[in-house]
């Protein structure tokens, strides 16, 4: 990742507009940030979420609270809870969210 023209600056999260984005069941509202081509998000999902796709965006992504569950097409499973979290590149293995609880992330994709 090339980070440029970028100056300083901070950002309150709870200032930022959530819009919604359902999912197969429950939601997810992502507060989202975009700086250049870099796209920053503080996303909570609603318990029973499931994405309602098999992403294949690149993500480095760490949980905030709560506990997310994400399945690789390959059949792989991982668990995140909070100060854990995953990176994975652009078209490199596909993968799919979900939570029973709720979960919130940050993300930087």
């Amino acid at each position: 990742m090339q980070i440029n023209n970028i100056p300083f600056g901070t950002t309150d999260w709870s200032s930022v507009e959530a819009t919604e984005h359902p999912g197969t069941t429950g939601k997810a509202f992502w507060r989202t940030r975009q700086f250049g081509a870099i796209r920053v998000r503080m996303v909570e999902y609603s318990a029973g979420y499931l994405a309602d796709h098999w992403c294949e965006k690149g993500h480095i992504l760490l949980c905030l609270s709560g506990t997310l569950h994400t399945e690789l097409k390959d059949g792989r499973h991982f668990d995140l809870t909070p100060g854990t979290s995953y990176q994975v590149a652009d078209h490199a293995e596909p993968h799919q969210s979900s939570t029973a609880t709720g979960a919130t992330l940050f993300i930087v994709d």
